[in-house]
C-alpha cells in the first residue's frame, strides 16, 4: 500500500503496516495494476491500492485447495490462539483502524469507532466458538435394526470459502466472513469491495502473521481485489465449498445462480421498516427514526428507511421527527460530532438525489432536508411516498427516511410485509401483545421492539428472508453454515451374543 498524508487535517500520515501487493499463498504477490482510493468527503487521495485479476484469483484458489486438508486438521487450540492474537493486534491499532476507515469509506468517525468495537467482539466470539464446535450421539436403536449400533455425528469443514464484502462496513463484514471460516477449519479467500480494500488488507495481514506464529499456513487466509471478473473466477470454481456474500440483491442473486450447486450464503439489501403504534413513546420513536435512519450516512442495510405510523398519532409524531432531524450534524466525517457525511461516491449521491426528485414529483411531501451541500445530502424525511417508487420499495442506501400512515396496526404489518425484502423491522409500542404480534406477523429475519431495526449484536443470528438473502451470520451460526455434519454408525462387534 502506498500511503499519503491525511487530506486536510495536517495530522500524520497513515501508518503502513503491511507489504505491497496481495496476500496470496504464503507470500505477498505483486498486483498487475493499482487503483487510487480517495476520501469520499473531498476526493483527496488516501492510498494507491493493488488490483488483482483472474490469474491471481486462480492462483489463490490453487493455494487454498492445497492447504485445505492441513487447515481442516488444525488443532482447536491453534485456531483459537490465532484468532485471539489477531484480536490483540487489532486492539493495539484500533485508533489507526478507525482513521483508516473514515478515510476510505467517508463514514463518520463515530460509526467507524462502532465498527472497530464490533470487529473486536466478532474476533473474540469466533475464538470462543472454536471450543463449542462439536456433535452429538444419536439413538439409533429407536428402530429394531439399530440395536447394538453406536451413532454420533461430528462437524467437518465445508472446504474452501470465498468471502465477498460490501463497502459500507469493510472491516466488520470481512471479519464476519473470515473468522467463522477459520474457526470452522476452512481456508478462505476474501474479496473486499473495490472502493474499500485497505482496512481488510491490514486485517488479513494481521491474521496471516498470527497464523504463522501459531504454526499454521498463511495461505489459510488470502485476499484478492478486482472487479466482477475476479469475483466470478472465485465463486464459480467447483473446488470451493461455499460462498459468503454481502452486497446488493441483484449481484447476490447472480452469484447464487452462477455458483450453483455450491452453497451460497447471502446477506443482501433491505428497506427496513419501523412501525409506530398509537401507544408508543413518541419521543423514543422519533429518536429511533433519526438514530436509525442516518447512522453511517444511511449506508446500512438495516437503517430505517420506511416508517409506518398509525393515523391517530401521525401529526404529533411527524412534528417530533422534524424537530429531531434539525439536531443532526452534517459535514466532515473526521469530526466526532458529525452524523451524516458524503456517500461512498458521486454516482451514489446522484442516484439518491434522483430518487428524491422522482418521489416529490409524484406527490410526496419533503418534510426536511434533501439538499446537497459540499457534496453531502442533508438528512431527508418525506411524507406519503408512492409505494410503487424506488424510494419506498427499493433500498435507498442514503440519508433518507419515508413516512406513511395507516389506520391501525394490522394495516401497518401488512404494509411492512408488502416488500420483496425482509431483513429487520421494528415496532414501537407499550403493549406486550403488540410486541408479540409483531414477532409473529412481520416477515423478516429479525424483529426489534422499542429499538432501531439497525440494532445488531454480532453474536446473534443475523440474516433475512425473501430477497434479503439466505443463511445466517454471527460466529456461531456462520460456523454451522460453513461445516457439514458427518454421521458415524458403528457396530462394535459382528459377533452374535
Amino acid at each position: 500500500m502506498t500511503t499519503h498524508d491525511r487530506p486536510t487535517s495536517g495530522e500524520s500520515p497513515l501508518v503502513k503496516e503491511f507489504p505491497e501487493g496481495l496476500p496470496i499463498g504464503d507470500s505477498w504477490v505483486a498486483a498487475p495494476a493499482a487503483e487510487d482510493v480517495r476520501f469520499p468527503y473531498d476526493g483527496t487521495l488516501v492510498a494507491s491500492a493493488p488490483v488483482g485479476d483472474t490469474g491471481l484469483a486462480r492462483r489463490a484458489l490453487d493455494a487454498a485447495v492445497a492447504v485445505r486438508q492441513q487447515v481442516g486438521r488444525l488443532p482447536s487450540h491453534t485456531r483459537r490462539a490465532a484468532l485471539l492474537a489477531t484480536h490483540e493486534a487489532v486492539t493495539a491499532r484500533r485508533d489507526d483502524f478507525e482513521r483508516l476507515l473514515v478515510l476510505e469509506t467517508g463514514k463518520p468517525l463515530v460509526d467507524c469507532r462502532v465498527e472497530v468495537d464490533r470487529t473486536l467482539l466478532t474476533l473474540l466470539t469466533a475464538a470462543e466458538e472454536v471450543a463449542r464446535l462439536h456433535g452429538e450421539t444419536v439413538p439409533l436403536d429407536l428402530l429394531p435394526s439399530g440395536e447394538g449400533l453406536l451413532g454420533f455425528w461430528t462437524r467437518k469443514p465445508i472446504g474452501v470459502v470465498v468471502g465477498i464484502a460490501g463497502f459500507n462496513y469493510p472491516l466488520l463484514l470481512a471479519t464476519h466472513k473470515i473468522t467463522p471460516a477459520l474457526a470452522a477449519g476452512c481456508p478462505i479467500i476474501a474479496k473486499p469491495a473495490p472502493q474499500t480494500p485497505l482496512a481488510t488488507l491490514w486485517l488479513v495481514h494481521l491474521l496471516r502473521e498470527a497464523l504463522h506464529a501459531c504454526g499454521a499456513p498463511r495461505a489459510a487466509v488470502q485476499l484478492v481485489t478486482g472487479g466482477p471478473e475476479v469475483g466470478a473466477a472465485l465463486t464459480t470454481d467447483r473446488r470451493i465449498g461455499a460462498v459468503s456474500f454481502t452486497g446488493s440483491a441483484a449481484v447476490g442473486h447472480r452469484i447464487a445462480k452462477d455458483a450453483a450447486p455450491t452453497k451460497v450464503l447471502l446477506e443482501l439489501g433491505s428497506n427496513a421498516a419501523l412501525v409506530v403504534a398509537a401507544d408508543a413513546d413518541l419521543d423514543a420513536a422519533a429518536d429511533a427514526v433519526v438514530r436509525g435512519g442516518f447512522y453511517a450516512s444511511g449506508q446500512a442495510c438495516i437503517s430505517v428507511q420506511r416508517v409506518v405510523v398509525v393515523d391517530a398519532v401521525r401529526e404529533e409524531f411527524v412534528a417530533r421527527v422534524k424537530e429531531r432531524v434539525a439536531e443532526v450534524t452534517v459535514g466532515d466525517p473526521r469530526d466526532p460530532q458529525t452524523r451524516v457525511s458524503a456517500l461512498i461516491d458521486e454516482r451514489s449521491t446522484e442516484r439518491v438525489c434522483a430518487w428524491l426528485e422522482e418521489a416529490v414529483a409524484a406527490g410526496a411531501s419533503l418534510l426536511t432536508g434533501g439538499r446537497v451541500t459540499d457534496g453531502v445530502i442533508e438528512p431527508a424525511v418525506l411524507l406519503d411516498v408512492d409505494r410503487g417508487l424506488p424510494l419506498w420499495g427499493e433500498e435507498v442506501f442514503g440519508p433518507v427516511v419515508a413516512i406513511r400512515s395507516v389506520p391501525d396496526l394490522e394495516k401497518a404489518f401488512d404494509l411492512v410485509n408488502d416488500s420483496r425484502y425482509g431483513l429487520h423491522a421494528s415496532v414501537y409500542t407499550s403493549a406486550l401483545d403488540t410486541a408479540f404480534a409483531a414477532v409473529d406477523r412481520l416477515e423478516v429475519g429479525g424483529v426489534v421492539v422499542n429499538e432501531v431495526p439497525g440494532f445488531r449484536s454480532d453474536v446473534m443470528p443475523y440474516g433475512g428472508v425473501k430477497d434479503s438473502g439466505a443463511g445466517r451470520e454471527g460466529p456461531r451460526f456462520a460456523i454451522e453454515e460453513l461445516t457439514v455434519t458427518r454421521m458415524a454408525v458403528i457396530r462394535p462387534t459382528t459377533k452374535k451374543p
